[in-house]
């Protein structure tokens, strides 16, 4: 490989790692073609993508990226693959999810909105993790409690002020 295509790729790496606010780092090694495929096949079904990368190319665009990776380059070191993804805890399901047919993909990383977590160990609590679409849920779900209420509430105080507080106090 050329200067000018270290060059490039390490470009394109430095605008991957600016673009994406999920990223993990996993160890694919010893995967026979079958496993691969099917690895692969899983990612695009999960719209994650994964792609095997040289580590001094990774670690030098994390050097030139704006981004805080902590310890993250750290564990460049042997086979590493990038998973990115537009949900925090996809790659990690995905990486849990397959393990249940075969003993890789080890997560070596994974920087996830800001946050580094560091080694396999870390698989289950970026699992527990919840995407943006599960906490917008979670919080119309809360606000909307109160609203019912309310609504009840008139519905049951015969629409008076005096129903309604009735009601609403019967239920605290």
């Amino acid at each position: 490989m050329t200067r000018e295509e270290k060059a490039n790729v390490i470009q394109d790496l430095t605008t991957e790692l600016a673009d994406n606010s999920t990223i993990y780092l996993a160890d694919i090694s010893g995967l026979d073609a079958k496993t691969t495929s099917d690895l692969r096949r899983a990612c695009f079904k999960a719209d994650i993508k994964l792609s095997v990368v040289k580590n001094t190319l990774l670690a030098k665009a994390m050097e030139a990226s704006e981004r805080e990776f902590g310890e993250l380059p750290e564990v460049l070191k042997g086979n590493t693959s990038l998973m990115f993804s537009e949900i925090g805890n996809a790659p990690a399901k995905l990486i849990k999810n397959f393990r249940k047919k075969s003993d890789k993909p080890l997560l070596k990383g994974a920087f996830v909105e800001e946050a580094v977590y560091i080694g396999d160990e870390n698989l289950d609590a970026l699992v527990s993790i919840k995407s943006k679409e599960e906490m917008i849920g979670e919080i119309i779900g809360l606000l909307q409690s109160p609203a019912k209420n309310v609504i009840s509430g008139l519905k049951s105080g015969g629409g008076k002020i005096a129903g309604i507080l009735k009601t609403l106090s019967e239920r605290e």
